[in-house]
């Protein structure tokens, strides 16, 4: 459960100004068709953090504990200083309607994922907890509780979150999770 809850409370957070984050709010603002936009949203995250997560729990296995341990706890504080940088979008990653809205929305959500701040901590989590359902799960409704609101209240929404701060909370939550895994706070875990 515990992977669960943090795999949701840092996406959710992490997502909150990110460029897929962003892509929801061009894709609601073009298409005006919210169901398969959302849908689309999440299939792509689930398929592309499922991934994620694969190669997170792969990972274990070809690391020693300790080494682990190092990779992770620094991955963390990396990804704290990362989440505050804001992410801009290309206006490449909307273009094309030939697979109507879904399919648009499916594609270019997935692309624009891949090497995402959302997806390495997806990695780093899975490799963290070893427990691939959990935090796939966790991922994917953190990424849905970003995103529905953005797709469905759109620009109303977006001038009246407070993105520095919610960027400083995440940063936050992921440089202790960093910490804490670099003092062994991971042990049970085997690393």
């Amino acid at each position: 459960m515990e992977a669960f809850l943090v795999s949701t409370s840092i996406v959710a957070l992490a997502e909150i100004g990110d460029k897929t984050q962003l892509l929801a709010f061009i894709l609601a603002a073009r298409f005006r068709a919210p169901w398969p936009i959302i849908l689309g949203i999440l299939v792509a995250t689930l398929a592309n953090h499922a991934f994620a997560a694969a190669l997170g729990t792969w990972i274990t296995s070809l690391m020693e504990p300790e080494t682990l341990r190092w990779v992770l706890g620094l991955s963390f504080i990396g990804m704290a200083i990362w989440v505050l940088i804001p992410d801009k979008l290309d206006n490449t990653e909307t273009t094309g309607t030939r697979f109507g809205v879904f399919g648009t929305t499916l594609v270019t959500f997935f692309l624009a994922e891949m090497g995402d701040k959302t997806q390495i901590a997806t990695v780093a989590l899975a490799a963290q907890y070893h427990t691939l359902i959990a935090v796939v799960m966790g991922t994917t409704l953190g990424m849905m509780i970003a995103n529905v609101p953005a797709v469905i209240l759109g620009e109303r929404i977006a001038n009246r979150i407070p993105v520095r701060t919610v960027h400083m909370v995440a940063a936050a939550i992921f440089a202790v999770l960093g910490v804490l895994t670099l003092a062994g706070a991971g042990s049970r875990f085997g690393f």
